[in-house]
């Protein structure tokens, strides 16, 4: 059995949670959240625990009964306190600025990029060679960050690019000399 999926979920005040067979809707202060899950596990809500369980003891079962847990619990958190990721632009030259929802940044181009901001997540930019990416799905927040990050990945000579805050980036020695 999973040591994660053991754990039950608590569901603290404010938020509210629907299990209907393996479809699961939470709503919080700052939005909802619904997902379906696979058959091998049965999820329970009892007052304000939410417990998940394996249907049988196959591999299968118990890999989906910690990832279940753990996809609820995210829903959980992130409905009630919401995930951010924080990213920074290290180069001379690389900047961002928001215009509207959009995320408009300067990565040595010839032309700016543009991100739009996709349903559930918003941008903020505390200075110019910072981002926060926000929303209340881990899943999709990560993939937005990710997305950033993808269009101008830390380079490993002079570390230029978009990161992650707190990432470090490996760095290589150029040419030799004589």
């Amino acid at each position: 059995m999973s040591r994660i999926g053991k754990l039950p979920v608590q569901i603290p005040a404010g938020v509210t949670a629907t299990v209907n067979g393996t479809h699961v809707h939470v709503k919080g202060p700052k939005g909802e959240l619904d997902r379906n899950f696979s058959e091998l596990v049965t999820i329970k809500l009892d007052g304000d625990v939410i417990t998940v369980t394996p249907v049988d003891e196959t591999r299968e079962a118990n890999a989906q009964h910690g990832l279940t847990r753990s996809l609820i619990s995210n829903m959980v958190v992130g409905v009630s306190d919401g995930f951010s990721k924080n990213l920074e632009l290290v180069g001379v030259g690389y900047r961002a600025a928001l215009k509207g929802t959009n995320l408009e940044m300067s990565l040595g181009f010839s032309h700016p990029v543009i991100v739009e901001a996709p349903e559930g997540i918003s941008y903020k930019v505390p200075d110019n060679t910072h981002i926060v990416v926000e929303g209340i799905s881990k899943e999709r927040v990560g993939q937005v960050a990710a997305e950033i990050r993808d269009k101008r990945p830390p380079e490993p000579y002079k570390g230029k690019g978009v990161r992650y805050e707190g990432e470090h980036v490996r760095r290589k020695l150029g040419k030799a000399a004589k």
